[in-house]
């Protein structure tokens, strides 16, 4: 009974994502389309109508094509489910490795994401080399295309597995709290990712040379002085050779620091847009969101881990997502995978909660980076990347409220002039 009813929200909350998703969708679509014929007012002597409509073209392209992919990855995860996929894998696994040990468990996770993998490499190679190369953003070759995958599944089986025995060896050795204990090995692995991300994983991606322009690096240090930032270093990453897309950002934790520049970012703004930009980035680490991110992110795991720790314990919630649970051996693995399958549907409509805390960040460092920089710059800063990253000037408000971690450009640029004139 208990299973046929999960089975029943499941199939229910999955219908319901898809139709918002695609009344989401389309709205945006018609929204955009709708405002494309002209630059939004505030925008006319800033953004050129071809470079509009590019970004309307390139929005529309990109709604269209994640519709496509959400119609395609709701059928896998049926098929996985509710069709069997999962349960003819774990039985094939079941005979290849002669019982469900360790080994079963991990060939199970190692299996299923190869497949996930392979379901989405046309995707992914549609998205770089058709749709980033349609609006000229596609920088990337197809060997370096090839290279990534590579490297990516490599530090993925040498992180992942190890971290998974631990996790799967909790789940089956340290009792009922296993949830808790896993919990903490999880937060542990973040905060390390945090210090061994920039120096030890990126590098292997990207070149990170130190900026070598003497006038923009006195420029930041004099603004690192000012707000009171302690860097181990400037670099500048070579992000052209996958894409035209630009970008600065900081990374590390405690004395690591880095700040990097995106080239593409350097090689638009000037200096003195550079340093606004980079305030507002200085921003997020002064007001403390990353750490309050940090925090949120622990505690909502903990939450979830705790309810896994309650599902994987119960028959329906296998056989009520099309699997029939070992009553002799060990599920863990197929909690998790089922787990990591269901909870996003489930979750969907949360979404705005995540959006409207990231849009709060972000007013607040733009507010920041207008203290400790002249406002008038970030506001050419950021127009200059709408106008290059072909971001949108008019997204439905629904869709954006749902989706996007930023504001939309007028509500953020408006906030900026009226710090700048605030008798209006």
């Amino acid at each position: 009974m208990y299973s046929l009813t999960f089975s029943v929200l499941f199939v229910g909350f999955l219908l319901l994502t898809l139709l918002v998703r695609f009344w989401l969708g389309s709205r945006h679509i018609r929204h955009v389309l709708a405002h494309r014929s002209a630059v939004p007012a505030e925008f006319a002597e800033k953004i050129p109508l071809a470079a509009h409509q590019k970004a309307a073209d390139y929005t529309v392209a990109r709604t269209k094509f994640g519709l496509l992919t959400l119609v395609v990855n709701s059928a896998v995860l049926v098929g996985f489910t509710l069709l069997g996929g999962l349960q003819l894998l774990s039985s094939l696994l079941l005979g290849w490795f002669g019982g469900p040990g360790m080994l079963y468990q991990l060939g199970l996770i190692v299996a299923f994401a190869l497949i996930s993998g392979l379901i989405d490499l046309p995707f992914d190679y549609y998205r770089q080399f058709v749709l980033e190369a349609r609006f000229g953003f596609n920088k990337m070759t197809r060997g370096l295309f090839v290279i990534d995958i590579v490297k990516h599944s490599l530090i993925g089986a040498i992180i992942g597995l190890p971290l998974l025995w631990v996790i799967l060896t909790l789940m089956d050795k340290s009792g009922s709290l296993w949830w808790f204990y896993a919990w903490l090995v999880w937060s542990g692995f973040q905060l390390l990712m945090l210090v061994l991300y920039p120096t030890v994983i990126a590098p292997l991606f990207n070149k990170f040379t130190p900026l070598a322009d003497d006038s923009l690096r006195a420029r930041i240090e004099g603004l690192m002085q000012r707000v009171g930032f302690a860097s181990k270093g400037l670099f500048v990453m070579d992000g052209s050779k996958r894409s035209a897309h630009g970008n600065a950002y900081f990374s590390g934790f405690g004395a690591g620091k880095r700040i990097v520049f995106f080239d593409t970012l350097l090689a638009r703004l000037a200096p003195h847009e550079i340093e606004a930009v980079l305030a507002h980035e200085l921003g997020h680490f002064k007001l403390r969101h990353i750490v309050k991110r940090i925090v949120v992110m622990f505690a909502i795991s903990l939450v979830f881990l705790a309810l896994l720790g309650y599902l994987k314990g119960q028959a329906w919630f296998y056989t009520g997502l099309g699997v029939d649970p070992m009553l002799f051996g060990s599920n863990d693995a197929m909690a998790l995978i089922l787990f990591m399958l269901a909870l996003p549907i489930f979750t969907f409509l949360l979404s705005p909660l995540s959006s409207l805390s990231s849009r709060k960040h972000e007013f607040e460092a733009d507010a920041f980076a207008a203290q400790h920089t002249n406002a008038q710059d970030l506001v050419s800063a950021l127009v200059k990347l709408y106008e290059d990253n072909a971001s949108t000037l008019t997204p439905d408000p629904l869709h954006s409220a749902f989706y996007d971690s930023h504001p939309p450009a007028s509500l953020r640029i408006g906030k900026l002039h009226a710090r700048l004139n605030p008798a209006h």
